[in-house]
This record gives structure tokens, sequence and C-alpha cells, in this order.
């Protein structure tokens, strides 16, 4: 399964993970959410806790390097396919480890891959 984990989201309509959420959901793609605060976009639940999830093919960040920092281990562990950093969220120091990993890094904005349909060009 592509489940896509939108990491730092928000349950405020003005942020671009709120949008995200709601894109990938409209797109008919699974979809968690992490963030530091709990609520819901869209039906679907943000958590707080990072256990539980799993099987994530895309994590898509909207956390600025600084905050990134505490879950390298957890993100490297979850051992996704992709990681995209969006706007702002531009980490090389993260990009080394995830490659090292053999997860792919790729610095983008969803919001444009999914209105482009590059996304999962396959499935979008």
């Amino acid at each position: 399964m592509r489940n896509t984990l939108v990491f730092g989201a928000s349950s405020k309509p003005s942020r671009y993970s709120y949008i995200a959420i709601e894109r990938l959901v409209d797109a008919e793609l699974p979809t968690l959410a992490f963030g530091l605060r709990a609520g819901s976009v869209k039906g679907v639940q943000i958590q707080t806790s990072l256990e539980g999830i799993e099987e994530v093919h895309t994590l898509t960040l909207y956390m600025r390097p600084s905050r990134q920092v505490p879950f390298y281990d957890a993100i490297i562990a979850m051992r996704p396919e992709r990681v995209i950093f969006n706007p702002g969220t531009e980490n090389p120091e993260f990009y080394g480890l995830l490659r090292n990993e053999g997860i792919e890094v790729v610095v983008a904005c969803t919001l444009v891959m999914l209105s482009m349909r590059t996304y999962f060009p396959d499935t979008v």
C-alpha cells in the first residue's frame, strides 16, 4: 500500500500541511498524519505519537529543519521509500542520512506534485 505520512501536520486551514492532507484525501491516496498537536483534517486524525504508524511509502515533511533533528532516527526507522522536503523544510544534513539508508530524497512541493500528476504518476 502507498501510505503517505504528512509529517508536521496541522489542523489550521491556512497551513500547507492541512491543504496537502485535503488534496491527498481528494486524490484517494491513503493518508496518515503526525503533528505536535492532535486534530483532524478531512477525516484524517493527526497523531501526536509515531507509535503504530507503519507501512509508510512517502513521508512528506512540513517541519522546519531545527524541529526535524529529534525525529531523524524515528523517520529512518520507518523505512519510507521516499521523503519529500517541501519548501522551508530543506535540510542537507538529513538528506545525507536518508540517502545513506537507501531512502529517496525529493526536494519539491507535494501540492505541486499532486497538481502536476507527478506524485504517483500511475495512480493520480
